[in-house]
């Protein structure tokens, strides 16, 4: 008899498991996957570490947490900075003043500041949809070249169709700084996400290729308490409806070439590229392998954003009014149950970052 069945190798699962077998829990941890990670899996492929699940990069502001990742793994010091493709047009991203200075020729953060202040006027009322919130925050040119296509490639709809509050706000910087994540701790663990993970569950009893819901009773039977990081959903067998995500699409290629783009991530951001973004995994290690040798060949990604259906790889939830009615709803079904916890991206239908997930879980496991 296990005290602890959890259901899940990602973070959230890993994390529980690490710190409730240091407790002096007795865990097993079992994943319906045939690897542990979740969507921070890499897979090695040419000497580079793949994200399999689309581009992780591990950002904090909480030094607890990242005190905590580097018990298991070295992190190296990449900062993400992503270029924007618009029709052969790149562009710096986040919004910044090498932004500005390509968009309009501007060159001092006055000069920006009153472009922008400018073509914000466009919107006089409250705005009722994403494309009049947008135009609101930052104005028309940005909105048309950096915003309009990639957002409506990554919903599957117009911007005039999605409600406003998607776009809560739009980080504008008038200074020349491309690092995208405004966090004190940024970098890729050294080896990939799949080592920090098998650290974290070194000595663990672990199961793969072993779906939970496939025999629920009998796995809920092995152990004195569940922690279950599946889609919630799903674990009451969709009786109250599905919940709905988006999911994403990669076509991986390798490549005989040493550099493909340059930078790790580059978003298409005009409607009639297919693709949302291409990441060159290598530059995640500075095209480098572990002992510093250059990597010879490249790997790329391009990514489609997709709706999702039952069997898809569940990514975003789609946190409208209507699906957090309904998550409402299965969390008071899961309130019931005593002996099972429900927790991360799934279990609890919320978006994390990988650092917001790890917190979680260590406050949950400090409470069990």
């Amino acid at each position: 008899m296990y005290d602890y069945l959890i259901v899940g190798a990602g973070l959230y699962g890993a994390v529980m498991a690490r710190e409730l077998t240091d407790a002096g829990r007795r865990v097993l941890v079992i994943d319906k996957r045939d690897h542990i990670g979740g969507n921070v899996y890499t897979e090695k492929t040419e000497g580079i570490n793949v994200h399999k699940y689309g581009a992780h990069i591990f950002h904090t502001n909480d030094s607890k947490v990242w005190e905590y990742v580097n018990r298991f793994a070295r992190f190296n010091r990449f900062t993400n900075s992503p270029v924007a493709n618009y029709k052969g047009e790149l562009y710096s991203l986040p919004f910044n003043m090498y932004t500005f200075n390509k968009m309009w020729g501007v060159v001092t953060p006055d000069e920006a500041r009153a472009k922008i202040e400018e073509q914000k006027k466009e919107i006089t009322h409250e705005p009722t949809n994403l494309e009049e919130q947008a135009i609101s925050l930052v104005g028309r040119d940005i909105y048309e070249k950096l915003i309009k296509g990639y957002t409506e490639k990554q919903w599957g709809r117009e911007c005039k169709e999605l409600p406003a509050f998607i776009i809560k706000r739009l980080p504008v910087r008038f200074t020349y700084d491309n690092n995208y994540f405004n966090a004190l701790y940024q970098g890729i663990p050294v080896g990939g996400y799949t080592k920090l993970v098998k650290n974290m569950l070194s000595g663990i009893e672990t199961e793969l290729e072993t779906d939970y819901l496939d025999n629920k009773e009998s796995y809920n039977a092995k152990a004195e308490h569940v922690i279950y990081t599946g889609a919630i959903d799903a674990y009451f067998d969709y009786s109250l409806g599905n919940l709905e995500y988006r999911s994403v699409r990669f076509e991986n290629e390798t490549l005989d070439t040493p550099n493909y783009q340059g930078n790790a991530a580059v978003n298409y951001t005009d409607r009639e590229t297919p693709w949302t973004r291409i990441i060159e995994h290598k530059w995640f290690e500075f095209g480098k392998d572990e002992e510093g040798n250059d990597l010879l060949k490249t790997v790329i990604s391009r990514e489609y954003s997709s709706e999702w259906h039952p069997g898809d790889e569940p990514y975003y939830p789609v946190n409208d009014e209507k699906n957090t009615e309904l998550y409402k709803r299965y969390r008071e079904l899961a309130d019931r149950e005593d002996k099972v916890t429900f927790g991360g991206r799934l279990g609890e239908y919320k978006y994390y970052d990988m650092d917001q997930v790890i917190a979680r879980a260590l406050d949950v496991a400090s409470h069990g």
